[in-house]
């Protein structure tokens, strides 16, 4: 389980493999300069419904992985994430499509 951590003060647990995905994207985003929204769903057990940050390329974001390996990424997830994240309702992290990962970051 990776973590996103946003201003130092806010935490967010997400598995590595969309954590991956999701770096990928904002950091495109952020080095072009561009702020943006990322909305996520708050599990059962942790009291359930939706939160969202505000990103942006003056703002300390700090991606944690679990494990030490590099994730093989899927081209297809991060397109329909990017598109997501060029919305105007932001970043959100939607399922990974069902195809094999076929390049490494």
């Amino acid at each position: 389980m990776g973590k996103l951590t946003y201003r130092f003060i806010r935490t967010v647990e997400i598995e590595d493999r969309p954590l991956a995905h999701l770096r990928s994207v904002i950091h495109a985003k952020l080095r072009r300069g561009e702020s943006f929204a990322f909305s996520w769903e708050v599990s059962v057990d942790q009291g359930s419904g939706r939160n969202s940050i505000w990103l942006g390329p003056d703002i300390p974001v700090v991606f944690e992985f679990f494990d030490g390996r590099e994730i093989p990424l899927n081209p297809l997830w991060l397109r329909e994430l990017a598109r997501t994240a060029n919305s105007p309702t932001g970043l959100v992290l939607v399922p990974e499509p069902e195809t094999a990962p076929t390049r490494e970051r």
